[in-house]
């Protein structure tokens, strides 16, 4: 009882002291510590040494690839103009008579892409303010038409997206990017349909009572009117993304001899772990060389953009890392299995809800799609594969589910991104948060719902 308690507090005091805005690098060893030690009394360095730094040092060495090529990958698209060239095109298209589906799908093709959504935001709100102005929709619906294009069907969704919520399960599974895709692309439709549905209602009625944009006195970041690269060539490194992760993590890697993969050198790991990362690894490295080779002209200093990307990779891994590492503190309390214990145990003949329970819940938590994803799967990741394999369910099903999960309750209000989206756009908690919960958690674990239940009458496909 007492080492349930303990991780009670530990897990309200981490939730409590992000939403205050604490790093996580100080806060995810700290709240491990406080669980350590009210469980059972100690030993507090061995703990931290040999068990948090070990988890987030695995972490940093499976993943860091990924966030760093993603990292450097968004800052060239945005330092040659080639997202806000995107951007402005589609939005331009669709016009100010479709601005929120105009801002959802800018920020959708270009996260998609493998542009960082931190990047996007940035990049998109400055277009996003001055249409939402011209057509008169009030702004305080820009952070959820931003949110819907950037943190939910491209995130966890789409089949083949290099987000990391997707690459993350890739080892856990032995799958791939385009893990059950059909089920993907209904997720990522209902996500996407039924937002822009909700958003569009929020502006009509809004209109209905005679709101308009309002007036907001906006500090919007100015762009340098420079040459830019023309649409075609701006989205090619975002086709060479896609095109090259499905060409090597569904038909190059599955016809290599990987054999030597089992020896101790390599790991002995099993093909299928790996395949997922190197596609992503083979499909980021082409996308940035596309850039440099084809858009360098549009680059002023392409060594300070490379430089300036790999260090922005930095905290975002290890942000990550550290939560993972404090899942492992909390993973190695006596306490934890009686709480592991109670999550498999719902609905034991049904691991896929099991599963979407446990990656919600860690990453409402945790208020991280990512951290809460690897945290569960780190602990949970083998038992529920093994339930799985035991009862007929397809890897690919628990990919789907485990991805999506994800992309539910990390949005709750302590969630790094929202605050960031918040602060970017100058709105707040008060006047936008509601649209946001609804398109980027309510919709999306109603999407979750209905992948879980035709996962389970028809399967994986």
């Amino acid at each position: 009882m007492l080492g349930t308690i303990a991780i009670i507090l530990s897990l309200a005091g981490l939730m409590y002291f992000a939403y205050r805005g604490m790093n996580v690098l100080i806060l995810a060893p700290l709240m491990a510590a406080l669980a350590v030690l009210l469980a059972q009394g100690g030993p507090l360095l061995a703990t931290y040494t040999q068990v948090f730094m070990t988890s987030l040092g695995r972490y940093v060495v499976l993943f860091f690839p990924i966030f760093m090529l993603g990292a450097i990958f968004g800052k060239l698209m945005a330092d040659s103009g080639a997202s806000t060239t995107i951007a402005q095109t589609i939005i331009r298209r669709l016009g100010a008579g479709h601005a929120i589906t105009a801002v959802t799908l800018a920020c959708g093709v270009l996260t998609f892409g493998g542009v960082s959504l931190f990047v996007v935001a940035f990049a998109i709100f400055p277009i996003a303010a001055a249409l939402f102005r011209q057509a008169d929709v009030p702004k305080r619906l820009i952070a959820g038409a931003i949110a819907l294009g950037s943190f939910t069907f491209t995130m966890t969704a789409f089949p083949g997206t290099p987000a990391i919520q997707n690459a993350i399960p890739t080892r856990y599974f032995g799958t791939t990017t385009f893990a059950a895709p059909g089920l993907g692309l209904i997720a990522g439709c209902i996500m996407l349909f039924g937002g822009l549905a909700w958003l569009q209602a929020r502006a009509r009625r809004a209109k209905a009572a005679g709101e308009g944009y309002g007036d907001h006195q906006e500090n919007l970041p100015q762009f340098e009117e420079g040459e830019r690269p023309g649409f075609a060539l701006a989205l090619l490194p975002i086709g060479v993304v896609i095109g090259l992760n499905a060409i090597f993590s569904l038909i190059v890697f599955p016809r290599m001899d990987l054999g030597y993969l089992s020896q101790q050198l390599y790991g002995d790991v099993a093909p299928a772990t790996v395949i997922g990362t190197w596609a992503l690894i083979v499909a980021l490295l082409g996308a940035i060389l596309t850039v440099l080779l084809l858009q360098r002209r549009y680059l002023r200093d392409a060594q300070k953009t490379l430089n300036e990307g790999t260090m922005g990779s930095l905290l975002p891994i290890f942000n990550t890392a550290s939560e993972v590492g404090y899942g492992a503190v909390i993973a190695s309390l006596a306490a934890f299995v009686v709480l592991r214990d109670v999550v498999v145990g719902i609905a034991p003949d049904t691991p896929t809800i099991s599963l979407a329970i446990a990656v919600n819940a860690l990453a409402g938590i945790t208020g991280s799609a990512s951290g809460g994803l690897s945290i569960a799967l780190d602990t949970l990741g083998a038992t529920y594969l093994e339930r799985a394999n035991a009862l007929g369910i397809s890897p690919e099903l628990l990919h789907r589910i485990a991805a999506i999960s994800s992309g539910g309750f990390d949005s709750l209000p302590h969630n790094g991104a929202v605050i960031s989206l918040l602060t970017i756009t100058g709105l707040t908690h008060r006047s936008s948060y509601g649209d946001i919960f609804v398109v980027n958690l309510a919709i999306p674990v109603c999407a979750l719902i209905v992948v879980i239940a035709l996962g389970s009458t028809l399967g994986s496909f």
